[in-house]
């Protein structure tokens, strides 16, 4: 199972809003959210909201690809998140997510007892290739009691 059929299978939301999971490494996780009229805002583009978890959906992905050999020993925690919207949204939406640090240097934290965070930067778009929104969630890895 992919981590996009696995984050569609586990996360109710993810499947509500119909995201689509175009890319899923360590590297870097891409997701879409189509055009659909029952999220849209008052100017008919995605809901703030809607682009909110889209942004949070595609972190989520990049920080099990690049985290899920840790799952046995931790938890993945969104701990904080940050979201400017800069140009209007209309049509599909593409968030893509990076990590803000070395895997390998979260992994020695949490090879040293403690509890890691790391940023994942988000990048929102338009299919015209705007960026109307960006975001950084802060996460960790909790280790297991």
């Amino acid at each position: 199972m992919s981590v996009g059929e696995m984050l569609a299978a586990t996360v109710p939301m993810a499947r509500t809003l119909n995201l689509e999971f175009l890319e899923t490494t360590a590297d870097r996780a891409v997701v879409r959210m189509p055009d659909q009229s029952d999220f849209h805002n008052h100017v008919g583009g995605p809901h703030a909201g809607a682009m909110f978890t889209l942004a949070e959906t595609a972190s989520g992905a990049i920080v099990i690809a690049a985290f899920g050999d840790q799952m046995t020993r931790a938890v993945p925690l969104a701990v904080k998140a940050e979201i400017g919207y800069k140009k209007l949204a209309m049509g599909v939406v593409t968030a893509t997510a990076t990590l803000g640090r070395p895997i390998a240097d979260v992994v020695a934290e949490l090879d040293a007892g403690e509890r890691p965070e790391f940023p994942v930067v988000i990048a929102i778009q338009r299919e015209d290739g705007a960026v109307t929104g960006e975001m950084t969630i802060v996460w960790t890895l909790r280790p297991n009691a």
